[in-house]
């Protein structure tokens, strides 16, 4: 269909074609921003749950911990040995967790690629001079023109 067929110029046609592109364009953030909202909403909830499983977690320590004392009690050793081994059996496992840590934080190293390319770049840098830009005129006020009248004689 050309523009003769719809009675409309090649300038109307073109303002149409950019106010719908505009409008599209218009739709197309706002379906952006709402399915982002959501999707920010569903991550707030999904954190804030994950919050919560840690602070019951955290709660469910202590209570685990006198359910192993008084399990090792009912076993025949005394209630100040079960705390005792209970008590060892935590620190045992943080050393372990440490050991642990250390040697993955020992394998950190420095990010030698980067700290290299940052150096040439600073070599290469060092060495080139600036263009020298012309220092702009200040500009002068119009001083008042003396005009002349030539007598016809």
């Amino acid at each position: 269909m050309s523009a003769a067929d719809d009675g409309r110029s090649v300038g109307q046609l073109v303002a149409a074609a950019t106010a719908e592109l505009s409008a599209l364009v218009h739709e197309e953030i706002a379906l952006a921003k709402a399915e982002l909202r959501q999707d920010v909403k569903r991550g707030a909830i999904g954190s804030g749950a994950a919050v919560a499983a840690g602070v019951l977690l955290l709660f469910s320590l202590p209570v685990f911990s006198f359910a192993a004392v008084y399990g090792i009690h009912n076993l025949g050793l005394g209630l100040a040995w079960s705390f005792t081994v209970v008590g060892g059996v935590y620190v045992l496992l943080a050393a372990v967790l440490l050991l642990l840590a250390k040697s993955k934080l020992s394998k950190v190293k420095p990010p030698q690629r980067s700290i290299s390319s940052a150096k040439e770049s600073a070599a290469l840098l060092s060495n080139v001079k600036p263009h020298p830009r012309p220092v702009p005129k200040v500009r002068e006020e119009p001083r008042a023109v003396e005009h002349v009248s030539r007598s016809s004689a």
